[in-house]
C-alpha cells in the first residue's frame, strides 16, 4: 500500500512479509492515527466550547446580541435578556482584535490569519513541521477573535490545531519528513471533519486542498479517514449527532432548472473573485500600515464593527442565517447585504492579522448568494424553480469551490453538513463551472499548482520521471565519437587533441573493441612532462575500469553514475556486447531531456485551463 510504504520500510525485519508482522505494522500506524483523531477531536470540543462561551460573554452579556444558530447547534447558556446595544457591538471586534493580536504576535506569529494556509505551507515547504505552541495559541486567539464579533470560520483554527498535534507527535517519534507530513494532514482532516460533522469530507479536503489543480495527495487519504472518523465520533458524543444544518427535503427533478443553476455558477465566480481580491487587497494594505502588528487586528476589528453596526448579521460565524436561508425565511435584499458584508468583515477580521478560517464565511456567502438567485428565479419561473432553498445548498458548494479549487471535497462537505444528497447533480454542474472559470484565483495562496511544483515532492518526482525513461529515448542525443587506438603514441594524440573539443576519449584494442577510456584531465600529467611523452602510448593513460551504460538502462541509474563518480560523460554500449561502442552520453543532455519532459507535462496540465 503506497500510503504506508515508507513506514513499512522503517520497521522491516527478517519476517517482514509474515502476516503477524504486517498486522503489527498496520496496528502501530493505526494507533498513531487514532491518537491524532482523539487529540484533534478533543481540540475541536475545547475550541467549540470556548467559542460558545465567548459569544455568551462578549456578544450577549456585553452587547445584548444573540446571533441565531444552525439547527445542529445550540447555545449552551440561556440568553441574558439584556437589551441590544448597537454601540457596544461597534467596539467589540476591536476589543477582540487587541486581545488576540497581543497573544498571537507575542507567542506565535505564525498563528495569525487563516490557519489552513499556514498548514498547507508547512506541508509543502517546512517538512510538515509546526511549533508545538501553535495549536494552543491558535485555539485561544481564534476563539477570542470569532466570539467577539470577528468574521471567520472554525476550520482554519481547528485545521492548524489538528495539524500542529500531528506534527508534534511525528517529531516526538523521530519520524521522517514524509511521515510527519502524513500525520499533519491526518490532523487537518480530524479537526475539520469533526467540527463541521463531515468526516468523509474532512479526509478528502485534507488531500485535495493541498494543490490548486484537481489533484489529491493520495497517501494521506486513509490516515486522514481514520483520524477524521475518530475525531467526529468524539465530538458528537459531547455535542450530539446529526448534521450542522437541518435542510428541507430538496430534490432535483426538472432538467430546465440547470439553466438557473448555470447562472448561479457565474454569479458565484464573480462573488468569489471579489472575495479573494478583497481579502488579499485588505491584507496587503494592513501589511503596509506603519503600526505594530499587535495593533493591526484591533484596527481591522474596528472596521468590522463599523459594518456590524449597520448589519449585525455580518458578524461572528453567521451559520444561523444560512439556516434561515435554507428555510426560505430571508429576503433578497437581506441575503445580498449578508453576502457582501460578510466578504468585507472577513477581509478586515482575518486580513488584518486576526485569527480565523475562510471556509465558514464562504458557506454563509455562497448560501446567501444562492438563496438570492433562487428567490429571483422562483419569482420569474415558479414552475421551474420550485424551492429557492435548494440554491442555498448548491451555492454553498459552488462558492467555496470557486475560491479554493477543491470541487470534490466541497460537494461532499456541503452534502454532509446539510444532510442533503439529492442535489449532487446540480452541485456537480455548478462546482465544475465555478472551478473551471476561477482557477486563476484562490483564497489559499500557499497552494502549489500540483505535485510537480511542490517542494515536498521535488526529489520523488525527479526520480520517478527519470525512471520512466531509458537511454534509448535519448539516442538522437548520443554523440558519435572516434575511438583512440590503444597503441597510439602520446605525441600523435597530442596533435589530435589540439584540434578537437572532445573531453572523454574511449580507447579500442587491435580488434576495434572498447577496452578503456580517459578524459582530458587524465592527460594533464603527461602533457606537461616532455621527458616522458615520447615513451607513453594511450593504453598507459586509459583506465580499463569503465563506467558505462546501455540503451535499456533508466535515466535515474544513469544520473546516479554521473553524480557518484563525478563524471560528465558515459560510453553507451550494446546491451549484449559491452565492447561495441554506440556513442557518448553527457550529463547535460540527460538534464536537458528531463527539463523538456517537465515542461511538456506542465503544458499538458495547463492546456485545459488556458482553453
Amino acid at each position: 500500500m503506497p500510503t504506508f510504504s515508507s513506514m513499512r520500510d522503517r520497521f522491516k525485519s527478517p519476517d517482514a512479509n509474515s502476516l503477524s508482522a504486517r498486522i503489527s505494522r498496520a496496528g502501530k500506524w493505526s494507533f498513531y492515527f487514532i491518537i491524532i483523531g482523539l487529540i484533534a477531536g478533543l481540540g475541536s470540543i475545547i475550541f467549540h466550547y470556548l467559542c460558545l462561551l465567548g459569544i455568551h460573554w462578549f456578544m450577549d452579556f456585553m452587547a445584548g446580541y444573540v446571533p441565531p444558530s444552525p439547527a445542529g447547534e445550540h447555545h449552551l447558556w440561556a440568553p441574558t435578556g439584556r437589551s441590544f446595544n448597537r454601540y457596544m457591538l461597534l467596539f467589540l471586534p476591536a476589543l477582540g482584535g487587541i486581545l488576540s493580536g497581543w497573544i498571537v504576535y507575542t507567542f506565535a506569529p505564525e498563528a495569525e490569519g487563516h490557519g489552513t494556509d499556514a498548514a498547507i505551507d508547512a506541508y509543502h515547504r517546512k517538512g510538515g513541521f509546526m511549533r508545538g505552541r501553535v495549536p494552543i495559541i491558535k485555539t485561544i486567539a481564534s476563539a477570542i477573535t470569532l466570539s467577539s464579533g470577528g468574521s471567520g470560520g472554525r476550520e482554519g483554527p481547528i485545521a492548524q490545531i489538528g495539524a500542529g498535534f500531528g506534527s508534534f507527535l511525528a517529531t516526538r517519534l523521530k519520524l521522517s519528513e514524509r511521515e510527519r507530513r502524513i500525520m499533519m494532514a491526518a490532523g487537518i482532516s480530524a479537526g475539520v471533519g469533526s467540527i463541521f460533522r463531515a468526516p468523509l469530507a474532512g479526509a478528502l479536503f485534507a488531500a485535495e486542498v493541498l494543490y490548486r489543480d484537481p489533484e489529491f495527495e493520495s497517501e494521506v487519504i486513509i490516515p486522514a479517514g481514520i483520524s477524521s472518523v475518530v475525531a467526529y465520533c468524539l465530538f458528537c458524543l459531547v455535542f450530539g449527532w446529526g448534521s450542522l444544518f437541518d435542510t428541507p427535503h430538496f430534490e432535483f427533478q426538472n432538467p430546465l432548472e440547470l439553466g438557473p443553476y448555470l447562472v448561479l455558477a457565474l454569479v458565484l465566480v464573480a462573488t468569489g473573485v471579489f472575495y479573494v481580491k478583497s481579502f488579499y487587497g485588505i491584507t496587503a494594505i494592513f501589511k503596509k500600515i506603519p503600526i505594530p502588528n499587535h495593533i493591526k487586528p484591533a484596527v481591522g476589528g474596528l472596521c468590522t464593527g463599523l459594518i456590524g453596526f449597520y448589519f449585525p448579521q455580518c458578524l461572528a460565524f453567521g451559520y444561523g442565517f444560512a439556516q434561515q436561508a435554507l428555510n426560505n425565511e430571508l429576503t433578497v435584499q437581506f441575503l445580498l447585504a449578508l453576502a457582501i458584508g460578510k466578504v468585507l468583515t472577513t477581509s478586515f477580521s482575518i486580513g488584518s492579522g486576526g485569527s480565523g478560517g475562510v471556509f465558514g464565511p464562504s458557506v454563509v456567502i455562497g448560501g446567501a448568494m444562492g438563496g438570492a438567485v433562487g428567490i429571483i428565479f422562483h419569482n420569474i419561473m415558479p414552475g421551474v424553480v420550485t424551492a429557492p432553498g435548494a440554491f442555498v445548498v448548491v451555492g454553498m458548494a459552488g462558492f467555496f469551490t470557486a475560491v479554493s479549487n477543491t470541487p470534490i471535497s466541497t460537494i461532499i462537505f456541503v452534502s454532509e453538513m446539510t444532510d442533503s444528497y439529492q442535489l449532487l447533480l446540480p452541485s456537480l454542474l455548478v462546482c465544475s463551472v465555478a472551478y473551471l472559470a476561477s482557477r486563476k484565483w484562490t483564497i489559499y495562496e500557499k497552494q502549489p499548482q500540483n505535485r510537480i511544483n511542490s517542494p515536498a515532492h521535488a526529489g520523488e518526482f525527479f526520480v520517478d520521471i527519470l525512471q520512466t525513461f531509458k537511454v534509448k529515448d535519448l539516442m538522437p542525443r548520443v554523440r558519435k565519437v572516434n575511438l583512440i587506438p590503444q597503441d597510439m603514441p602520446f605525441l600523435e594524440f597530442k596533435r589530435y587533441f589540439a584540434k578537437t573539443k572532445q573531453h572523454y576519449f574511449p580507447v579500442m584494442d587491435q580488434n576495434g573493441r572498447l577496452n578503456g577510456i580517459f578524459s582530458s584531465t587524465d592527460i594533464r600529467g603527461v602533457l606537461f612532462s616532455s621527458e616522458i611523452e615520447n615513451l607513453v602510448v594511450m593504453k598507459d593513460i586509459a583506465t580499463s575500469d569503465i563506467i558505462l551504460t546501455t540503451p535499456e538502462e533508466d535515466l535515474n541509474t544513469v544520473l546516479q553514475k554521473f553524480t557518484t563518480k563525478n563524471i560528465d560523460s558515459l560510453p553507451v554500449v550494446e546491451p549484449d556486447d559491452y565492447g561495441l561502442l554506440i556513442g557518448m552520453l553527457t550529463r547535460r543532455e540527460v538534464i536537458s531531456f528531463y527539463n523538456e519532459r517537465i515542461q511538456e507535462m506542465k503544458g499538458q496540465q495547463t492546456a485545459p485551463q488556458e482553453a
